[in-house]
């Protein structure tokens, strides 16, 4: 009797082999073909799982679930008004407009008004004040979404506030002394007196402020959630979140119920960015509220518009410095207040602030440094995560700084950078007390510096912009090093649930969410690779809190680092049970059992996969198993900002080069070039996808994403894509070299790989740094150009004006 087809079988190595030998491929996809017949399923290139849904129109989304009978649809009453005391609030006529079923205020909300992550300072619907223009007040629910929207437009009719004078940016905020958190202070003495007297004694001293704007997340699909109540008071929430724990906490508190009461789901998310890390909360409670008091489901989906209004985004920095260095332009001492503009509640701006003065080392040595970061509390939106979390906030005024050095010398930045560089040994221990025990970057750079031509490059700009008056070129190279796990150390922790069925088809879930970055597809690679099959029979299941308890958010850079590491462990215990059995029926040593390419071999015997699972089954061995990881080594006080908040450092460099219309102040990126560490990587080209669109992402927050507030009202008036500009297809260079550094992880990472999500973001530093570099050929390279980030054309202008009035 023949057996039946597996579907899941590969051709056989030695026919995959013969094709290999006579198919020409590019040397990645040989390599990576030839480690699939191999039987490996880590560091290879692979499709994203999705991917062939993405391109079909046929991933779901959230609006794209189907909606149950009586789906009704919510819309949020916004303030029109920045600051001031809500004395009327006249609900009735929004209830008497066509289609409107109910219309919700604070006083509606059976629990704590609150959706604060860290400190409950939050509400979810102003109650008696509002704090910035676009804060929910109310929240109308209609028979359709255009009803609801409709009636929540008439807020400013309604709404009747005793309007006071908004606080809007970071600079008055510290003026005033108004912060949502205590100031922070990170500092380091290795002399009497630490950084004032290192500066005071420097032959050298440079003093300066400097601005970085902030940056809207923009993910293509927005803030969405679905609630459905259950029996005996449960509620289903469908949430485009990055942390569905936090918003099974939120919903629950709201209720004022238990978190086993709520469950919250997510297979994917069109993007993320941090902006669904802690954000999505207020949207998930508003509509399991609404939902728990009509007994029918509702949706809220918010657009574009109110999107911009409600939610906060990247917090934009103002800092004062001044800095002492030698006539090699070694930084002896600095110091540097960072202020930020957290909005008008905590949300995550103490960890964003604190990851930011862990970050302005960068990849420098820093021997006497004093770090003061205040958290301004403006009448804005409340700044929250973006990819970064701070550390590009951090990393970039030291990279200001030694690009000011540099041109006050007369030097190459570049060398002024190296000679800042951590040593191996000695000179590698951070402000924060964590030895950096994997440098690479001496190497790193050194390669990238040959393989861009950056020395001939440069003397090529030289003699174009001696022969050009009017378009200017710049050319910048700068370094990265980026610290890999939450700074809170209870959040470095994983599950994961791995179910290998009896037709040995795999099933997983974990903790993570999947946001478009490839995670799930990283997952399901580990678990092919530790179980010996192919790819294909292993399917990963939406996020879900009913399965995978008390996660962390998928932040940080550590969805895979964390998840990867508990898929693997679930994995390796099932592995350890069949192999016990393989030995038990065919003799020999479990340890000695292999699996791979959809066998298992066994003292000489090659079983099928799917017929040792079924023997497994049979057998009565357990087939599924739970895995769990937590990040080891860690620890950090928050009160003396000390210990070891990081894992392990990711690093990168890129070297950028762009001209630049002096008259305009228009510019174009010719060319970057970018190698970036991410250890082992376990898909080459899910992380080399990573690391281009983090680099065209940073690049947009430097240079063209420019939020405005109005200065009296506090209205922001860069609310949609009419007036906020992001980089498009355009803006990638004609020339975009991207390679993966050559090395491991040497720490126990899931397959010694290095995070990707996060640390890419800041290569586009070059970018930036290219600009000014442009901007100081005008002045012959004797001024140091005050440039501002955004560098949109009119700050570029700016900066060229100054240059030429102080070059004479």
């Amino acid at each position: 009797m023949n057996k039946p087809l597996d579907p899941f079988m590969l051709q056989p190595t030695e026919a995959f082999a013969d094709y290999l030998k006579n198919t020409v491929l590019p040397s990645d996809a040989r390599s990576d073909a030839a480690a699939l017949a191999s039987g490996a399923r880590v560091g290879v290139s692979r499709a994203h799982e999705s991917a062939h849904l993405h391109v079909a129109g046929e991933a779901a989304y959230i609006d794209d679930l189907p909606e149950l009978a009586g789906t009704l649809h919510a819309a949020l009453g916004l303030s029109p008004v920045a600051r001031g005391r809500i004395t009327a609030l006249s609900l009735e006529r929004i209830r008497s407009l066509p289609g409107v079923v109910a219309v919700l205020s604070a006083a509606d909300i059976p629990g704590p008004n609150d959706c604060g992550s860290i400190v409950h300072d939050d509400p979810i619907l102003a109650d008696g004040e509002v704090r910035y223009l676009g804060q929910p007040v109310f929240a109308v629910i209609a028979t359709t979404r255009d009803a609801a929207r409709r009636a929540a437009a008439r807020a400013q009719d309604v709404i009747q506030i005793d309007a006071q004078p908004p606080v809007l940016t970071p600079q008055d905020a510290h003026a005033k002394e108004q912060y949502v958190l205590p100031p922070m202070h990170l500092t380091r003495r290795t002399r009497e007196g630490g950084a004032g007297a290192a500066i005071a004694a420097a032959p050298r001293t440079l003093r300066g402020t400097f601005d970085v704007g902030g940056q809207e997340q923009f993910y293509l699909e927005g803030q969405i959630s679905y609630a459905i109540p259950k029996e005996n008071d449960g509620m289903l929430v469908h949430c485009s979140t990055q942390h569905p724990s936090e918003m099974q906490l939120l919903v629950a508190h709201a209720l004022r119920r238990h978190a086993h009461h709520v469950q919250v789901e997510c297979r994917r998310m069109g993007g993320g960015f941090g902006g669904k890390e802690s954000q999505s909360g207020l949207f998930a409670c508003v509509a399991a509220v609404a939902a728990d008091q009509l007994k029918r489901p509702v949706k809220l989906r918010v657009d574009r518009d109110d999107d911009f209004l409600i939610t906060g985004r990247r917090h934009c920095f103002h800092y004062d410095y001044e800095a002492g260095f030698d006539d090699d332009g070694r930084i002896l001492g600095t110091e540097i207040t960072l202020v930020s503009r957290a909005g008008h509640s905590a949300d995550l701006s103490g960890p964003v602030m604190t990851r930011a003065l862990c970050h302005v080392d960068n990849a420098y040595w820093l021997p006497d440094v004093a770090l003061h970061g205040y958290s301004g509390k403006t009448n804005t939106q409340s700044n929250t995560a973006f990819r970064g979390f701070g550390g590009p906030q951090g990393a970039i005024v030291i990279e200001y700084i030694l690009d000011s050095i540099a041109r006050d010398l007369g030097r190459d930045p570049l060398d002024v950078r190296r000679v800042n560089f951590y040593g191996k040994g000695e000179r590698n221990v951070t402000p924060y007390g964590q030895t950096v025990e994997d440098n690479v970057i001496h190497e790193l750079t050194a390669q990238l510096e040959a393989s861009s031509d950056y020395r001939a490059r440069r003397e090529a700009l030289a003699t174009f912009n001696a022969q050009s008056p009017v378009l200017k070129r710049g050319l910048a190279m700068t370094p990265v090093k980026f610290g890999i796990s939450f700074n809170v150390q209870h959040l470095n922790q994983a599950g994961a649930l791995v179910h290998v069925y009896s037709d040995g088809s795999i099933l997983v879930n974990h903790g993570g969410t999947e946001m478009g970055q490839g995670l799930n597809t990283k997952v399901a690679q580990v678990v092919a690779h530790e179980l010996g099959v192919s790819f294909e029979r292993v399917r990963v299941t939406a996020t879900d809190t009913q399965k995978v308890a008390n996660t962390s958010a998928t932040a940080a850079s550590t969805g895979s680092d964390l998840n990867g590491k508990a898929a693997q462990d679930a994995a390796r215990q099932i592995r350890e049970r069949l192999a016990v059995l393989a030995a038990r029926q065919h003799g020999g040593n479990a340890a000695g059992v292999r699996f791979g390419n959809d066998e298992v071999q066994v003292n000489g015997t090659v079983v099928p996969f799917r017929d040792l699972v079924l023997q497994a089954y049979h057998a009565r061995v357990q087939l599924w198993s739970d895995g769990f990881y937590a990040t080891p080594g860690l620890h950090w006080n928050r009160d003396t900002l000390q210990g070891r908040p990081f894992y392990y450092f990711a690093y990168g460099a890129a070297v950028s080069e762009v001209v630049v219309d002096t008259l305009t102040g228009e510019w174009k990126l010719l060319r970057a070039d970018v190698l970036h560490d991410a250890g082992r990587s376990l898909n080459p080209a899910v992380d080399i996808g990573q690391v281009e669109g983090a680099f065209i992402q940073g690049m947009g927050w430097l240079t063209m994403e420019e939020l405005v507030w109005h200065p009296k009202t506090g209205l922001l008036t860069t609310h949609a894509p009419s007036t906020y500009k992001i980089p498009t297809a355009n803006d990638c260079p004609p020339v975009f070299n991207v390679r993966l550094y050559d090395g491991e992880n040497v720490e126990d990472s899931i397959h010694r790989s290095k995070a990707v999500g996060e640390p890419p973001l800041l290569l586009p530093f070059s970018v930036f740094f290219a600009i000014r570099d442009a901007v100081s050929a005008v002045g012959g390279h004797r001024v140091s150009p005050p440039l501002q980030a955004p560098a949109t054309s009119e700050a570029i202008l700016n900066a060229i004006n100054a240059v030429q009035a102080a070059a004479g």
